[in-house]
């Protein structure tokens, strides 16, 4: 018996590259999961598929988790469903490579939504639910360009800084509720989102490799078996950014 056996574990935009590793891991240890997606019905169709395959347990569910009914719905359908949620992995995120000077103001507002306001969205409705077990894991995956401003823009490295907060704050809150609150930064990751990244940038990890999602979900499960571990940012990066 694992320590997540029969646990519910919510993933956000689980349908590819880091989620979708982070949703087979945590299935593999025990937890029955939630698969969220915005738009690729197939592709999380397809995990849960893997995870039943091997004896597991997952639910597809569509949702926009930038809109709070759309987050509303998708808990409750996952409650209904598996039960209420007591890890949450806030995964899902966008990412556009932009100098300073074209990133608007509607471009900014977009990015704190979508990056940020979703997992206090996503968090705020199932906390309630792991207060009433006295116990949860709230994962948020941030970035590196959160500590060092990387090279995506200022849009998406504010978005990601303000995840780190929100981390914090959770974490303090609700330690007296056997809820504990960490945040993931990763370095440059093997995802469809890093394939654009210049091989310059690739030639600054000390390391000299890139990471791998699978690499990712290992802390993932991590975090979500310890109940010690609160307040923290993992860094993944290969010694890039060393604090």
């Amino acid at each position: 018996m694992s320590a997540l056996t029969s646990r519910v574990a919510l993933v956000t935009g689980a349908s590819r590259g880091i989620g979708k590793s982070i949703a087979l891991a945590l299935a593999s240890a025990g937890a029955d999961i939630a698969v969220n997606y915005n738009s690729n019905s197939a592709a999380a169709k397809s995990i849960c598929e893997q995870i039943r395959a091997k004896g597991g347990n997952a639910l597809p569910v569509q949702a926009d988790v930038s809109k709070t009914q759309d987050v509303d719905r998708l808990v409750s359908t996952i409650e209904r469903e598996l039960g209420p949620p007591t890890i949450l992995v806030n995964n899902a995120g966008i990412a556009e490579l932009l100098p300073a000077e074209k990133v608007t103001e509607e471009i900014f507002e977009r990015y704190l939504r979508v990056n940020l306001t979703s997992m206090f969205l996503v968090s705020q409705r199932v906390i309630p639910g792991m207060r009433a077990a006295h116990w949860g894991r709230i994962i948020n995956l941030s970035s590196i360009a959160a500590q060092t401003g990387g090279i995506i823009g200022p849009h998406y490295a504010a978005s990601k800084a303000g995840i780190l907060g929100l981390t914090r704050s959770y974490a303090l809150q609700l330690a007296k509720d056997g809820i504990t609150a960490n945040a993931i930064a990763p370095g440059l990751i093997e995802t469809d989102m890093a394939a654009g990244v210049p091989t310059d940038v690739r030639k600054t990890i000390p390391a000299e490799m890139v990471g791998s999602p699978d690499e990712v979900a290992q802390v993932a499960v991590l975090l979500a078996e310890n109940k010690m571990i609160t307040g923290q940012t993992i860094n993944i990066n290969g010694g890039r950014y060393i604090t």
